[in-house]
């Protein structure tokens, strides 16, 4: 079976993660079945701002609305397998720590968890408060993975898609799709 993904990009800053993703999600078609996407608001906006355009809108994916919960993955039942969620949020890690699912990507990811699928969370803020560590523990103990927007250095990136494609690198990898990237020890 084909994996059937969800992708979540909120608000935090880190649009190149999420534009990377879709990128490289588009290269590997013929490793999944459906990819549904919801972006908040606050994510447009910061989109904008960073990358100076809306080509979020341009993918040839499925968009949901974030408080469309008839999406086909508010329901374990359509058996979506991953849900990276990515930049993430620390307001989204809280609340999906805590049970809140009050709009689609909350629910998407309590869903997730509670199939016992993947869920991967690309935390996006720096510092940590004690509060966002303990959030990220109950996720963590729940079966999710966090991934901060941590990149690697060690392949010589000189650009800044490049920086980042080692953090996404790593989401696709945890995700169990088969990529080509800078392995450790290879040559």
């Amino acid at each position: 079976m084909k994996n059937k993904l969800v992708i979540a990009i909120t608000g935090a800053s880190g649009s190149i993660y999420a534009k990377l993703l879709l990128d490289k999600l588009m290269g590997l078609k013929h490793q999944w079945e459906a990819i549904g996407v919801v972006i908040s608001n606050n994510a447009k906006e910061v989109w904008q701002t960073e990358l100076g355009n809306d080509a979020y809108k341009d993918y040839p994916v499925n968009y949901y609305d974030k408080t469309d919960f008839s999406a086909p993955f508010a329901s374990g039942s359509a058996q979506y397998n991953t849900m990276i969620i990515v930049p993430c949020s620390m307001g989204t890690l809280g609340r999906i720590a805590y049970g809140i699912s009050d709009d689609l990507v909350t629910r998407a990811a309590d869903v997730i968890l509670k199939e016992r699928r993947k869920l991967i969370l690309m935390a996006r803020d720096t510092p940590y408060s004690l509060i966002h560590i303990r959030n990220m523990e109950t996720i963590t103990l729940a079966g999710g993975i966090i991934c901060p927007a941590t990149p690697s250095f060690y392949n010589r990136p000189t650009t800044i898609e490049e920086v980042a494609a080692t953090v996404v690198d790593r989401v696709l990898d945890l995700a169990g799709l088969d990529i080509s990237t800078y392995r450790w020890g290879y040559k």
